[in-house]
């Protein structure tokens, strides 16, 4: 074997220049001969009118559906007090007595004076009668007649006097027995056994509620409710008949409520401090869930959009200016750009008002890596499985819905 002067063997020097201008080569080429970037891929979904029912979710609180306070109609001493306080009373049912006697001695007093009066007239009606027969020939004066006949109506309408006395006293002594003049649930009482009593006192001897039914009263600004006017006059909402006067009820920690409602009416002014109005439903309440005063919020039906446009929220992006937009793929695959009108969220989709028809592919996801103008590839949308590379767009955004 021959070795080079410098001790490298021929061959070997051989291989190492031709590595070397491969490489050359290689460095060599321009960008011309790199491949073409892959077309970004983007999930869309395909806008489909569809019936909606719209609903509006209204704050408002509980009411009696009747309500009676208790108070005495004549003076005396309560004897028994008869219920259980916090207890389901029944219209008619015994509340409180008060001491009877008095008023018995009155109604037996005022029965005699009756007897009495009734008994009287007999003898002056006689005694007019005879004046009258005697007036024919002459032997009394005109005088004495007309005093007898005066006699007898003044005899009459003593009796008609102690008539309406026997029935005052009858009807104060009723008035002893402090009955429930509605059925529903008493509160405390504010007075005991031996507490004197005033008639028609400002103090309630106690409160009755009823609660099944009851009411619940919730507002309504009165712009919303032009809203919905224009809407149902233009025909982008159809009245919804009966159903419409149905509503749901959410509770304080927004558990549904298990039935439902009916509407009962609207105010007819509105509250120049609030700009709003009342709603008046009245609720079934069986078991009493509902307390007066709670806090409630009632979901009233609107109407039916017969063509209706929902897109996931995930899809709405913001300008500078805070305006809504989508992201758009039109028939030769180029994405646009359009401008949105919003109405509400509808669970976790945008019910849109302009800005999108029947046919419109918008993406969902994918917006990231695209602009207006660019082509893309076009997948369908899957909100049950991530696609890849969708990470970061879906980070901080809302959960959304297939269409």
């Amino acid at each position: 074997m021959q070795l080079h002067k410098n001790g490298y063997e021929p061959r070997t020097w051989a291989v190492a220049l031709t590595a070397l201008m491969i490489s050359l080569c290689g460095c060599g080429s321009g960008p011309g001969q790199q491949g073409a970037p892959p077309v970004p891929e983007v999930a869309t979904v395909t806008i489909e009118p569809q019936q909606v029912e719209l609903t509006t979710e209204l704050p408002g609180r509980t009411s009696p559906y009747l309500v009676a306070e208790i108070r005495p109609q004549v003076n005396g001493i309560i004897q028994k007090r008869q219920f259980r306080e916090g207890s389901d009373v029944k219209a008619g049912q015994l509340l409180y007595q008060i001491d009877p006697a008095p008023f018995k001695v009155a109604l037996d007093s005022a029965k005699a004076s009756l007897g009495k009066a009734q008994a009287n007239l007999p003898s002056v009606r006689s005694r007019a009668e005879r004046y009258k027969e005697l007036l024919v020939d002459k032997a009394v004066s005109r005088q004495d007649y007309d005093d007898a006949a005066a006699t007898v109506g003044q005899a009459r309408a003593e009796i008609e006097y102690w008539k309406a006395q026997v029935e005052a006293a009858r009807i104060n002594l009723g008035y002893t027995r402090v009955i429930a003049p509605i059925s529903g649930r008493i509160g405390k009482s504010s007075v005991t056994d031996g507490a004197l009593l005033t008639a028609y006192q400002a103090t309630t001897l106690a409160t009755i509620q009823q609660l099944d039914p009851i009411y619940v009263d919730v507002t309504q600004s009165s712009a919303e409710l032009l809203r919905l006017k224009s809407n149902l006059e233009s025909g982008r909402l159809n009245a919804n008949g009966k159903n419409g006067k149905t509503v749901r009820i959410l509770l304080e920690d927004g558990t549904p409520y298990p039935l439902e409602g009916t509407l009962q009416f609207r105010e007819v002014t509105v509250d120049p401090t609030t700009g709003s109005f009342t709603l008046r439903i009245v609720v079934p309440n069986p078991k009493h869930l509902l307390l007066p005063g709670m806090f409630i919020r009632a979901v009233v039906k609107e109407g039916v959009n017969d063509q209706a446009i929902l897109m996931p929220q995930q899809a709405v992006s913001r300008d500078h200016k805070g305006n809504p937009t989508v992201l758009i793929v039109d028939a030769e695959g180029k994405v646009q750009q359009h401008m949105l009108t919003l109405d509400r969220a509808i669970g976790g989709q945008w019910l849109v008002s302009s800005g999108l028809a029947s046919g419109d592919r918008v993406i969902v996801e994918g917006m990231l890596k695209v602009r207006p103008g660019m082509t893309v590839k076009v997948a369908p949308f899957n909100d049950k499985k991530t696609r890849p590379g969708s990470e970061a767009e879906a980070a901080g955004q809302a959960p959304a819905q297939a269409n």
